[in-house]
């Protein structure tokens, strides 16, 4: 493909690729120079025309020698936008999910109802990129702009139809969802998160809400959980901008929760949706699990799905990995549950998901990750007693910070809590003691395989842990 071509110029130079990588850089290769929080690109500039860039996007007044410059005041958009052009075509069909909590679960659930719907369906996100027959792992939830076009039209290539992927605030407020286009964008909730990144909530907020107003195309649907303190917000973007609108939940007007009674293994929902009330047994358990079913159901209707064959699909969604995951049975027999909640909302949410089903105590394993937003430790450590009958603080990822600093930081909050530092011995010391009617969380890390201390990652799977000192 010729570069004129991507840019409506005259440039006769055939492109072979893109890059934000100087190290990745190849002949024909498009280089993407941005500033980044600890590494600046335009710093690599000459040394990626010398390994074959032939254009660099970059901001006006930025010098480029040797190659076209493409510059723009928002530089990663229109580097985005370009690539998009690059790697079409896509999916016909694509949706983005964002929100402090649910993103992953939110994403799985619309595979998997469609799959249901007959549709050759993928995911991408957290987990990686998730297929009917595989899943390969990214390692970030939103991964960079080139690894996501890329993988987005590998999947078209493959024959996917449909794609419901997750949009983190870091992707959105650095442009790695740009260029393709969007039928539908969900919102699930929004509470304290990353803000060693975006500061305050303000612009937490703000990031969030670009799926919406720059994101999503101009004749989309926003699909909102409306029981969210923050989701008028997101209603009223959707309104503004003349975008197709569906609310879920308690106050939803397209999908009303009418009533959700918990069960052994799951709960039953009744929805009430166009004057009918529908019952439907969710496999799973939890208001959030309730929560996120709703959200998947109104992306799929959002995109063509029949109202009453969609809610009753969701009686045949499977659990996904680290979100409320049974990992094991205890000798003694109680339930050992593996969840990804690492904010105050999310643990407080896996916690009475959890409750009403423990006929004894409910044991709380936790801790706090390292390099990250360190406001929401104590808060943390304060939701889990308050909430729990028994809490054990251990280490999560440490990352660079000393672990014993972070655990006291938890501390803090979690008056009355024992301190053991290994994670793995915190998680035997919970199976030892939980009885017949206890029920034990291990919060955190949910699917992650490996515990970074430092620069290490060293081999950690909460799930398969939990099942070895239960054994």
């Amino acid at each position: 493909m010729k570069l004129s071509a991507l840019t409506g110029g005259s440039e006769e130079a055939h492109v072979t690729g893109f890059a934000i990588d100087h190290r990745k850089v190849a002949p024909g290769t498009v280089f993407g120079a941005f500033r980044g929080a600890r590494v600046n690109g335009e710093d690599f500039i000459a040394d990626a025309i010398r390994s074959g860039a032939i254009a660099v996007v970059t901001r006006p007044g930025v010098p480029v020698e040797g190659a076209a410059a493409i510059r723009a005041d928002e530089p990663r958009a229109c580097f985005a936008d370009l690539a998009a052009k690059f790697f079409a075509p896509f999916p016909g069909t694509a949706v983005a999910v964002t929100g402090t909590n649910g993103k992953t679960s939110t994403v799985e659930m619309t595979r998997q109802l469609w799959r249901m719907a007959g549709h050759h369906a993928a995911s991408i996100g957290t987990l990686g990129v998730t297929t009917a027959d595989e899943r390969v792992t990214t390692g970030l939830t939103t991964p960079d702009i080139v690894t996501f076009l890329s993988n987005v039209a590998g999947l078209a290539r493959e024959g996917v139809t449909h794609l419901a992927f997750e949009a983190s605030s870091h992707g959105l407020s650095q442009y790695r969802t740009q260029g393709l286009p969007i039928a539908a964008a969900a919102f699930t909730n929004l509470s304290r998160d990353h803000l060693d990144y975006h500061g305050d909530m303000g612009a937490y907020l703000a990031a969030k809400m670009r799926l919406f107003s720059d994101v999503l195309s101009d004749d989309g649907t926003a699909v909102v959980w409306a029981d969210d303190v923050h989701s008028a917000r997101v209603i009223d973007l959707a309104r503004a901008r003349g975008n197709q609108l569906i609310t879920v939940g308690e106050h939803g007007a397209t999908l009303r929760l009418v009533g959700r009674e918990p069960t052994l293994l799951g709960q039953g929902l009744s929805i009430e949706a166009e004057g009918v009330v529908h019952r439907v047994q969710l496999p799973l358990i939890g208001a959030y699990q309730a929560a996120n079913a709703l959200v998947s159901a109104g992306l799929v209707i959002a995109t063509g799905g029949e109202v009453a064959a969609t809610l009753q699909s969701l009686a045949r969604l499977q659990p996904v990995r680290g979100r409320l995951e049974r990992a094991t049975i205890t000798r003694a027999g109680a339930p050992v549950y593996v969840d990804y909640a690492h904010t105050p909302d999310a643990l407080e949410a896996a916690i009475a998901a959890l409750k009403p089903h423990a006929r004894g105590r409910l044991i709380v394993v936790f801790g706090a990750g390292g390099d990250r937003d360190e406001g929401k430790r104590e808060a943390m450590g304060q939701v889990a007693v308050t909430q729990a009958d028994r809490v054990i603080v251990t280490d999560d990822n440490p990352r660079s910070e000393d672990a014993a600093a972070i655990r006291r930081a938890v501390l803090k909050g979690a008056r009355g809590a024992s301190e053991i530092g290994d994670r793995r011995e915190a998680i035997a010391a919970a199976v030892r003691e939980a009885g017949p009617e206890d029920i034990v969380l291990v919060a955190g890390k949910g699917h992650e395989q490996g515990q970074i201390v430092g620069d290490l990652v060293l081999p950690f799977d909460d799930v398969q842990v939990a099942r070895e000192v239960a054994a």
